[in-house]
């Protein structure tokens, strides 16, 4: 496997299917490379900010053609100025869920789209 060793590496890489979820250890290693998004409650979060309505759903429309091009969806959360995703996989540990490493490129994903917006 590739060294991930910044968010530039996760953006490199593709969604693939995951059996294991990471250990606590590698999951807070590959969150501090993405310093916009929180471990809480198992899942990876991160919290968009926007104008208005309209560029929430701007963004929202964009990460879910994204999302589904890497076949990992997020759970959104959408307001009038604000999008919250929340990544984890369900299918890891056997259907017990936990976070893999398409979380992370997925959340990479996500901030190289917010950057643009």
């Amino acid at each position: 496997m590739t060294t991930i060793a910044n968010a530039q590496d996760l953006l490199a890489l593709h969604c693939a299917p995951a059996k294991n979820a990471l250990d606590a250890a590698e999951a807070q290693r590959l969150a501090a490379l993405l310093p916009q998004w929180r471990l809480e409650n198992g899942k990876l979060l991160r919290e968009f900010r926007f104008a208005d309505y309209y560029e929430t759903l701007a963004f929202v429309n964009a990460l879910a053609y994204i999302t589904h091009a890497e076949d990992h969806h997020p759970e959104l959360t959408v307001t009038y100025n604000r999008c919250i995703a929340r990544y984890d996989t369900h299918s890891v540990n056997q259907g017990q869920g936990g976070l893999s490493l398409n979380d992370f490129i997925c959340a990479a994903k996500a901030d190289a789209l917010a950057e643009r917006a």
